[in-house]
């Protein structure tokens, strides 16, 4: 049941918050609504939602900095940015801010749903049992931490360590996207190759590996330009 899971829309424009609340209430969740960052700031205080969708053009501020304000607050409430800015480094900075997602205006209602229900599996997902730290299980795939093993359907596939480290952070985060930067300074630390070649030629083996076709990935989509994302749905 979704009716226990709170969703806090900071959106100035009535109309596409309107739309929005409609579709959210109707698919069984709760909704709190505010129209600027002053609003958005105090409810998200009080009302502790289970998830935030915060515009970034808002009236009295930038979103961007409400995001930064609420990732100090909470490492945690799964936040989708969703607005008409759709610049690649837009979209970066908002990831490495802390976002969860970045979904561009004009967007279909299903495709935003899709992205609700991906962010708030991925927060229960991240409140299990101390387990769920050293077993990730996504799809068909079992990636063991602790025994630096990963099985597919049983069957154990065999990785390098760092082919294993990538597949590791993209599994623990399945469904939100992971910024180039983010995956290069996880793995290689902070002084690691201002380019992505090295972790391109990582992904590809991890690709092959897992048999998976680019073209029509099972799971690891490419999100161009800005990084990498780890599916969840079948």
């Amino acid at each position: 049941m979704n009716t226990e899971k709170n969703i806090l829309i900071i959106e100035d424009e009535k109309g596409i918050r309107n739309f929005i609340n409609n579709a959210l209430t109707a698919n069984g969740y709760r909704t709190t609504l505010a129209e600027n960052s002053k609003t958005g700031r105090s409810l998200f205080l009080s009302a502790c939602p289970d998830l935030v969708l915060l515009d970034l053009g808002l009236p009295d501020g930038d979103g961007m900095d409400l995001l930064k304000e609420f990732r100090e607050w909470s490492g945690t409430t799964p936040i989708l940015i969703v607005s008409a800015r759709d610049k690649e480094a837009e979209k970066v900075a908002a990831l490495d801010f802390g976002a969860d997602d970045y979904i561009t205006k004009p967007f279909g209602m299903s495709e935003l749903m899709a992205r609700v229900r991906t962010a708030l599996r991925h927060l229960d997902h991240s409140e299990n049992s101390a387990a769920a730290d050293t077993i990730i299980q996504v799809k068909d795939l079992t990636i063991d931490i602790a025994k630096h093993t990963v099985t597919r359907s049983g069957e154990e596939i065999h990785f390098t360590q760092n082919e294993f480290k990538c597949l590791a952070l993209l599994g623990k985060y399945a469904g939100k996207v992971l910024t180039y930067d983010f995956i290069m300074k996880n793995i290689w630390g902070p002084y690691s190759p201002s380019d992505n070649q090295i972790l391109r030629v990582n992904m590809a083996n991890i690709r092959r590996k897992l048999k998976e076709n680019p073209a029509d990935p099972k799971y690891i989509l490419t999100e161009l330009g800005i990084g990498y994302r780890m599916l969840v749905d079948n």
